[in-house]
């Protein structure tokens, strides 16, 4: 019977990635641990030190740890926490290459960001980072002050949810619009409308009211981008609205 191909030959830095994958899950590593030295990881394992040094890269790319220089007790990668920088480079250069559309990243922010206004509404959440997000915007001066701030208000909802991974996906998805962000509240210079958005959505989750909340983040976000989401805006939608 022929049609079988040829099992491909794993990578060594792949099988150290592996290793590492295992051991953290095997040996309860977790953030601030040391692994191995450079060359007592590559004798252990039987690979090359080259093939430890790219899978380093790779876990180092990922956000899964940081590697650092050094002797005796101080050598070794440090396993560390940064999911969302590796999802905000991954979706950035998704965007500039096309195999996403901005269509597709405000629909994602969308459903994220009614889910967590919804859940941080009933959870009782110190609120207090998106008070201070909101008194920030009012005195923005600048597009990229706004849209700072403006991040740091939808960043907080997610992490008012009590969900982490949601609150690292949120990042990384403001994080991926910033440019587009910070144009579009050029292009409107007026920030009032998105202010008024803001704490209407702020009044719901105080309020433990998560139907008001969601439909709040879901007006916002029709608004905000009526050109890019057409399918998602309302008849009546604010024309120039964007960005936030």
């Amino acid at each position: 019977m022929s049609g079988w191909e040829p099992v491909r030959r794993t990578r060594a830095f792949e099988e150290v990635i592996a290793q590492i994958e295992l051991r953290i899950a095997g040996d309860g590593l977790t953030v601030g641990d040391r692994l191995p030295a450079e060359r007592h990881l590559a004798e252990q394992l039987q690979v090359s030190r080259s093939s430890v040094r790219e899978a380093m890269r790779v876990l180092e790319t990922l956000g899964v740890v940081s590697s650092q220089a050094g002797r005796g007790p101080d050598a070794g990668a440090v396993l560390i926490s940064k999911p969302a920088e590796a999802l905000t480079d991954l979706l950035r250069l998704h965007l500039g290459l096309s195999s996403l559309s901005l269509d597709e990243v405000v629909d994602a922010r969308l459903m994220i960001e009614q889910w967590s206004a919804a859940h941080a509404s009933v959870h009782g959440a110190d609120l207090s980072v998106l008070a201070a997000a909101l008194e920030r915007m009012e005195r923005a001066t600048t597009a990229e002050e706004f849209v700072e701030h403006d991040t740091a208000f939808h960043v907080g909802i997610a992490e008012a949810s009590g969900n982490r991974l949601i609150a690292a996906i949120m990042l990384s998805l403001r994080d991926s619009l910033r440019r587009y962000a910070v144009e579009a509240v050029e292009r409107l210079g007026d920030t009032a409308g998105l202010m008024a958005d803001h704490h209407r959505i702020y009044r719901a989750i105080a309020a433990g009211n998560p139907a008001e909340a969601s439909a709040a983040v879901e007006t916002h976000l029709r608004y905000a981008y009526p050109d890019i989401s057409p399918a998602l805006r309302p008849p009546e939608h604010r024309a120039g609205l964007a960005g936030s």
